[in-house]
């Protein structure tokens, strides 16, 4: 099965006249990939795997060249989950835990991140087109609920005001993800505010029916279902009587930013004081990415290069590094 994402609409060829949108997604080689570079306890895979499903939901209706990082901030064993996905759904993900901590094969969502209830969800939007005056945006809520999917529909209804479900699975092999999303109606032969039109009540009274029905659709997916259906059946057996426009679907690939400059650049943000007190005490630098593993060396030949003053990484160049 490929590693895809479609998209598609209900009632009507085009999204202003469809007032639900949903996506499926389906990763195998990128979500085994990022697997292989770690050996988590099942339930953090889990839920990291279901993580990484939404992220790419949300990412394929960014307007923007750039990357949606999605993070749980967690106060029980599980420190950090973490899942980045580009515009083009290339993606990469990671989780930390705290040290020295068992983690039961049935460990629920609460009692891994959300323990005390102090456990946080948040989105980054980070443009790469800075020079075009886009700034990163980042929002931050409480979590809330019993799984990766409450979390983010909470989220998008307090932060975005867009009513969203979905349905998200996750194993060893597979990441699988179902989103649907209610969208706004501008339609309509009444005036509204500024002259804008707006929905008549026929049009409201419909999307409504529609969200309605399509949700109580999707919510018959099991477990297993959803992840051993391939996107294309699984429209077909949710939505068998419904008028759908179905786009071409996306390719989706692991892709990891790590490079020995941008590692470089992140030492140069430490300052000499430190780099030269860790060499004194150690020999040499070794930093492994937390994202792909990869392992990257710097001894003190290496270091005297980044901190030379004809270096070419200077103070900007690394603003750009890490910034990309």
């Amino acid at each position: 099965m490929a590693d895809q994402l479609f998209k598609f609409l209900f009632d009507g060829a085009d999204s202003s006249k469809s007032s639900v949108r949903g996506e499926i997604v389906s990763l195998h080689e990128a979500w085994r990939e990022i697997g292989a570079h770690h050996d988590y306890p099942a339930p953090v895979l889990r839920m990291l795997g279901e993580l990484l499903a939404a992220s790419s939901l949300l990412t394929a209706n960014l307007k923007f060249n750039g990357a949606l990082i999605m993070q749980i901030h967690g106060d029980g064993p599980v420190v950090l989950l973490v899942a980045e996905c580009n515009a083009d759904l290339t993606m990469r993900a990671t989780a930390k835990l705290a040290p020295n901590v068992h983690v039961a094969d049935d460990a629920g969502f609460k009692e891994l991140v959300n323990a005390t209830g102090k456990g946080r969800f948040a989105i980054t939007l980070d443009p790469k087109d800075r020079q075009d005056g886009q700034t990163p945006y980042q929002g931050m809520v409480p979590l809330e609920g019993n799984s990766i999917a409450d979390a983010l529909e909470n989220y998008m209804l307090r932060s975005e005001q867009l009513e969203t479900r979905l349905w998200l699975a996750a194993d060893a092999n597979r990441a699988h993800g179902v989103l649907l999303q209610k969208l706004p109606l501008h339609r309509g032969e009444d005036g509204g505010p500024g002259g804008a039109t707006v929905a008549t009540g026929t049009e409201l009274e419909t999307s409504l029916e529609t969200w309605a029905r399509a949700v109580t659709l999707a919510n018959t997916l099991e477990r297993e279902e959803l992840l051993s259906t391939d996107p294309q059946t699984l429209m077909r057996r949710l939505f068998w009587e419904e008028t759908l426009r179905v786009f071409e679907p996306l390719p989706c690939a692991f892709h990891c930013s790590c490079s020995r400059e941008r590692v470089g650049a992140m030492l140069l943000t430490l300052g000499k004081a430190e780099i030269d007190e860790t060499l004194a005490d150690q020999g040499s630098i070794h930093v492994n990415c937390e994202f792909c593993n990869r392992a990257y060396d710097f001894d003190a030949v290496d270091c005297a290069q980044l901190f030379a003053t004809n270096n070419p990484v200077d103070g900007m160049r690394v603003a750009n590094i890490l910034r990309h």
